[in-house]
C-alpha cells in the first residue's frame, strides 16, 4: 500500500478539507505525509506610460511567500501531530503549480499524490483546467483525486 504521501496545499478551504482527509487515510494506512506549498515567483512588472510602481524588492516578496508558505505548511503540520501522522514540510518556487507539485513528490519519495478535485465538469472544466487534472496528464506517480 502507499506509505509516503504528497498532500500540496494552497491553504483554500478545499485543501484544507482535502488535507484533513490525507491526514486520515495516512494515519488508516500507517503512511507518512510531506506536505507541499508552491510559491510564486516574484513578479516582473513592465513598465509603461500608466504603469503602477510596487515597491516590493524581490527579497522581501521572498520573505512574505515564505510567512505564506509556512502559515499554509502549518496548518496540515498540526493536523498530523494531532493524529500522530509523521510529516515533514517541503516548498519549492514556480509559477506552475502542477510542475512543482510533480517536481516535489520526486524529490521526496512519495508514491502517492493526495490532492483535491473542484469537480468543475463540461465547458468550464475545459476550459478553465486544473492543476489536478496537469498532475494527472503529467506524472507516472499516482494520484488519489479527493472531491468533498
Amino acid at each position: 500500500m502507499f506509505k509516503h504521501l504528497l498532500v500540496p496545499t494552497d491553504g483554500s478551504e478545499l485543501s484544507q478539507d482535502t488535507a484533513r482527509r490525507a491526514v486520515s487515510f495516512a494515519r488508516e494506512a500507517g503512511a507518512r505525509i510531506t506536505v507541499f506549498y508552491a510559491k510564486p515567483e516574484y513578479p516582473v512588472t513592465y513598465y509603461g506610460e500608466g504603469a503602477l510602481i510596487d515597491s516590493t524588492t524581490p527579497e522581501q516578496f521572498a520573505e512574505l511567500a515564505e510567512q505564506q508558505a509556512q502559515q499554509n505548511l502549518g496548518f496540515v503540520e498540526d493536523l498530523c501531530r494531532e493524529a500522530g501522522v509523521p510529516c515533514s514540510k517541503l516548498s519549492l518556487t514556480n509559477d506552475i503549480p502542477y510542475e512543482a507539485i510533480i517536481e516535489a513528490a520526486t524529490q521526496s519519495g512519495c508514491d502517492l499524490i493526495f490532492m483535491a478535485s473542484h469537480g468543475r465538469r463540461g465547458f468550464s472544466g475545459l476550459l478553465l483546467g486544473s492543476e489536478t487534472n496537469k498532475v494527472l496528464t503529467h506524472t507516472t506517480i499516482p494520484v488519489l483525486v479527493y472531491r468533498s
